[in-house]
């Protein structure tokens, strides 16, 4: 389980505030461990019906190891909604079905469950954040009452490595349709450097990975290999605005250093500063996928922007 979803839910309960909500009426059936829960089972019309646990049930040992998928819900004892993992990711969460759960854990109810099933389980909040969450009951929940409630719907049941090679193909995918926005963005990022250059009638060359380059003071010597250590100083700023971002003059004018081609800084730097000589300067035009893509950078670098650095490469060893 915590390998899974609890970071996520986690993080969720440092900020989350409750919302209206309503729980169907019903008696909790009770663990010998003290668990409580309401477990409900599709029947042969597919309507869901209580479902007491019976011996006939699949028993818990068959399945350790495996990988139960689940959409889940929080809610707080007097029925107000914390969350819905629904809004945090369309599919159900993987949850690791342990050797042992710890007694009175949320791993201990949710290995309960079967694919198909629906679950309501009630806990002392003060047992399942010690138990699952490991951090301290936020207080607007002890004040609702210090009971959390989950609904639990399981949808399918995985082997590890069935679940391994399901998360690697959606990583692949991902990876594809990053690629994709990547090709499609550096299209229009470069439609927007090339009418800066027209602009200021200024001529660039351009790297093999992408990154436009305008020398301004040729240095001397050989450009620095990977792995050498560069000393940088810079003036940062986005290219659609003009405003600065960051700069070596706001840090005691002192050089920036790291090793060239290691990606200890954006991709545009090491393809950009590898084009210098001791004591060069020039100008960077970074197309976004070279510098802080989609995500952005704080305040001051929106999503997809087209940055624009003054470099004086210093020296390098």
């Amino acid at each position: 389980m915590r390998y899974f979803l609890l970071s996520a839910v986690c993080a969720l309960f440092a900020f989350l505030q409750p919302a209206s909500a309503q729980t169907p009426g019903a008696e909790f059936s009770r663990l010998p461990t003290g668990t409580e829960y309401r477990l409900f089972r599709k029947d042969a019309t597919g309507r869901y019906l209580p479902h007491p646990l019976a011996a006939t049930d699949a028993p818990y040992a068959s399945r350790v190891g495996q990988v139960l998928t689940v959409f889940l819900e929080f809610r707080t004892g007097r029925d107000s909604l914390l969350m819905k993992s629904r809004q945090m990711q369309p599919t159900p969460q993987p949850v690791a079905l342990p050797d042992k759960p710890e007694v009175g854990s949320l791993e201990e109810a949710l290995g309960l469950l079967l694919p198909g099933d629906s679950a309501v389980f009630r806990f002392p909040a003060d047992t399942i954040f010690a138990k699952t969450f490991r951090q301290p009951v936020p207080p607007f929940i002890r004040k609702g009452g210090n009971t959390m409630l989950v609904f639990a719907s399981a949808r399918e049941l995985l082997t590890m490595a069935e679940m391994s090679a399901r998360q690697e193909k959606l990583q692949a995918e991902y990876a594809k349709q990053a690629k994709a926005a990547a090709v499609a963005q550096s299209a229009k990022d470069a439609a927007k450097i090339q009418a800066y250059l027209k602009k200021n009638k200024l001529v660039a060359k351009k790297t093999v990975g992408g990154t436009y380059y305008i020398i301004t003071r040729p240095g001397k010597g050989l450009p620095p290999k990977k792995g050498q250590t560069v000393r940088v100083l810079y003036r940062g700023t986005v290219l659609a605005t003009g405003k600065e971002f960051d700069s070596s003059a706001k840090h005691g004018n002192e050089p920036i250093a790291f090793a060239l081609g290691t990606g200890q800084v954006i991709p545009g730097w090491d393809q950009g500063i590898a084009m210098l000589t001791k004591g060069s300067k020039a100008v960077l035009l970074i197309p976004s996928p070279l510098a802080y893509g989609p995500r952005g950078a704080g305040a001051d670098i929106p999503a997809n922007a087209v940055l624009r650095f003054e470099v004086e490469l210093v020296d390098f060893k």
